[in-house]
């Protein structure tokens, strides 16, 4: 799944004038690739990862998503792209303890009508897939963070997306634990998925195919 955006902008309300989080972005990102987003806290990497995500909107500029613009989109067609087109794997993994690690990654195929039989089937193999074969009726609570890590991932993949969107995934793991995370997403970006993550951490982010690297809501040559 491509992405093109050009002259992004971004301003929130506040003061006279707001505060510009997004200060004109243009770039491409092509199907396949695996791009990562850095620079220092408060510098728009989140706000770039949400409009991505279709959990935000541009204040002004050009947003294209494999090719459509964003903008025309409804608020339906959005929930829509975003149920079935993407990814989101989050720092704070965002899992419900309440539920085991299938029913975890069952939720988003449910959402989107699946037979409740083949949801959990397929949940089943995609917590194989990442490693968590056993481990199906645990809860996140009984989980290491890693493997709450890995449980994201699998729900994540769950509609089967184009793109993954990642927002520090590594922020609250050990350094084995890092690894064994960015080693899965490699392994999806093998298999084609774009993948579009943002980190802190230079050692992961050079391991990408390509840093974007931001500063005060631009991007840096």
């Amino acid at each position: 799944m491509s992405i093109a955006c050009e002259g992004l902008t971004k301003v929130y309300e506040g003061g006279k004038a707001g505060w510009p989080a997004l200060r004109g972005l243009s770039f491409e990102i092509s199907p396949g690739e695996f791009a990562a987003v850095t620079g220092p806290s408060g510098c728009g990497k989140s706000t770039l990862l949400n409009i991505i995500g279709l959990l935000d909107e541009p204040s002004g500029g050009r947003y294209a998503l494999h090719g459509r613009d964003v903008t025309t989109m409804s608020d339906l067609e959005r929930s829509v792209v975003r149920r079935d087109q993407i990814g989101f794997v989050f720092q704070s993994f965002h899992l419900l303890n309440r539920m085991s690690a299938l029913e975890n990654v069952c939720l988003p195929m449910l959402y989107a009508g699946a037979d409740r039989h083949a949801a959990r089937g397929r949940a089943g193999e995609l917590l194989k897939k990442v490693g968590l074969h056993g481990k199906e009726k645990k809860t996140p609570l009984e989980l290491s963070g890693g493997e709450r890590q890995r449980v994201a991932i699998a729900r994540a993949l769950s509609n089967s997306p184009k793109l993954i969107l990642a927002d520090e995934p590594t922020g609250n793991l050990d350094s084995i634990s890092s690894r064994e995370i960015m080693d899965s997403l490699f392994a999806l970006n093998a298999e084609g998925i774009t993948i579009v993550m943002v980190t802190h951490d230079k050692e992961l982010a050079s391991r990408a195919g390509r840093n974007i690297k931001m500063r005060d809501g631009r991007i840096e040559p």
